[in-house]
């Protein structure tokens, strides 16, 4: 079926911090496609700033995801929905919770997504087996979008200035930019070994740096170099903007190492026994990964090479 003309599109897309990060190239082409529409996207509170300022996007609502046995919550976001009109909705979290959506809320709008009776099916096959960059393009071309930045998306909008954040914690460019940290769900992602890697670093003469998140203060202050908070933390925008003046950045698998490495910064990510490097969409030109089960296995060594090598090739 082909594209309805359409003067309001919804974007659902909830979270996590990695996957909105990643779903910029998506956007991008639904503006494309629909170039005078209203753009609105369906997100979590937590995302609700950095779609206010993504440039695909117009409006931005939010979804706080109550159980779905609160009847208020649900009776009061149908209600929100269906007053909008939307003319054609793009469901890019594609979980149960959202294709009940299409059935609870906005049933005759056209829609695509994995959801019984969309419009615009998505019907990849093996669609779990593939990457998170793949499935989000599969999907939408699929509804009869042009895919040419899915695959690519590019969040330099994200970045502010923080020269003066540098500064007061001591750093000049370039400096290796280290990410300890992981959700607090899943401790196991995170490396263990960010302390001796930065001496060996600091040692062979690179400036390193962390910028923790409120649950990692105490990670990244045993770790040496400096330990950049802006006075307390950094927000998504100051975080960007720390990433764009790092020479390399190595992390975790992430939400911070995401927003690296849309940045296009040169970025090294660690995985362990949680999820495959290649279904993250971390397959990037500008991106390395070590995969390693268990992720303790992972030798300080291996990683201060490749961290070498990318900054000093022969």
């Amino acid at each position: 079926m082909a594209l309805p003309p359409a003067d309001k599109v919804l974007i659902i897309k909830l979270g996590s911090l990695g996957d909105v990060i990643q779903a910029d190239g998506a956007f991008r082409d639904i503006r494309a496609t629909y170039p005078a529409a209203e753009i609105v996207a369906l997100t979590m509170p937590a995302y609700r700033k950095l779609l206010d300022r993504c440039p695909w996007i117009d409006r931005v609502l939010t979804d706080p995801r109550k159980p779905r046995w609160r009847l208020d919550a649900m009776a009061s976001l149908r209600s929100m929905l269906r007053a909008e009109r939307f003319g054609m909705v793009f469901d890019l979290q594609t979980q149960n919770r959202t294709n009940a959506y299409r059935r609870w809320f906005l049933p005759d709008v056209p829609w695509s997504g994995t959801a019984d009776g969309a419009s615009h099916p998505d019907t990849t096959p093996n669609r779990k087996s593939l990457g998170s960059l793949d499935r989000l393009a599969g999907q939408l071309g699929m509804a009869g979008i042009s895919v040419s930045r899915t695959g690519d998306p590019d969040v330099s909008w994200m970045a502010d200035p923080v020269d003066d954040i540098l500064a007061e914690s001591g750093l000049t460019e370039p400096f290796v930019a280290l990410i300890p940290g992981s959700s607090a769900r899943h401790p196991v992602k995170r490396w263990p070994h960010y302390a001796a890697l930065a001496e060996r670093l600091i040692a062979a003469g690179y400036q390193v740096a962390t910028a923790p998140g409120p649950d990692e203060l105490e990670l990244c202050r045993q770790i040496p170099g400096a330990t950049v908070t802006g006075g307390r933390f950094l927000d998504y925008f100051q975080l960007a903007g720390f990433f764009a003046k790092a020479g390399f950045v190595v992390g975790n698998d992430t939400g911070p190492a995401h927003i690296a490495a849309n940045m296009k910064r040169p970025t090294l990510v660690l995985f362990g026994s949680m999820g495959a490097a290649a279904k993250t969409g971390f397959d990037r030109p500008n991106v390395q990964t070590i995969e390693q089960n268990p992720l303790t296995d992972i030798s300080v060594g291996a990683v201060f090479d490749r961290v070498v090598s990318a900054i000093q090739p022969d």
